[in-house]
């Protein structure tokens, strides 16, 4: 347990970093994201042991699925969220500012194989594995779920932090359920990503 507990103090410390309005102006997003994303795997690979990726038709096939149905989730979201709340398009446009200046195929590039990838095999994973070892998968996938979406929280921004909370719902939910398809879900998520940030902007 110490050893998780070290794991998410790095997270939530370089999630501070990341989304904190004050030092996100101070580092380059991508290239933060991209090194945090680097020590995070490297972590749930040393503490954790190797992770079980086994690609498939099948796998691959609920990926996708997973991913897609998100993607709708998110589409529904947005059009809901924007008549409910005044700044809602306000703060998704403040995480897709992100975005400027930085070449779309180099990001997507870096959301499919290695910030997707890498967020799965450290809070699913490392985190949520470990925890249900420790309790029982009820209260990971809770605990896991809980502090995902509270290492969002120093970005103040309130749909960012929900759809924090969706996710983590989502891909926590599917590794709660379906453990064995811990390879969809890592797609799932990468997939997401790009399909978010890069390909079909909300």
């Amino acid at each position: 347990m110490k050893r998780l507990v070290l794991s998410l103090v790095v997270a939530m410390l370089l999630w501070f970093l990341l989304f904190s309005p004050q030092t996100s102006h101070l580092i380059n997003f991508w290239f933060t994201m991209s090194c945090s994303a680097l020590l995070l795997t490297t972590l749930a690979i040393l503490f954790g042991g190797r992770p079980d990726i086994r690609f498939s038709l099948t796998e691959v096939a609920i990926g996708i699925a997973l991913a897609v149905l998100l993607w709708l989730v998110f589409w529904l979201g947005d059009q809901v969220s924007q008549l409910l709340f005044s700044f809602a398009r306000d703060q998704v446009n403040l995480i897709y500012n992100n975005k400027v200046g930085t070449n779309l195929y180099v990001l997507s590039i870096l959301l499919l194989f290695l910030i997707g990838p890498a967020e799965e095999l450290f809070w699913r994973g490392y985190v949520q594995r470990t925890l249900t070892k420790r309790f029982s998968a009820n209260v990971a996938f809770f605990l896991t779920t809980a502090v995902y979406t509270l290492v969002h929280v120093p970005s103040m921004n309130f749909m960012l932090i929900i759809a924090a909370l969706v996710c983590g719902l989502v891909w926590g939910g599917m590794f709660r359920l379906f453990p064995q398809h811990f390879t969809a879900i890592v797609i799932s998520h990468a997939l997401w990503d790009a399909a978010a940030f890069v390909w079909f902007p909300f």
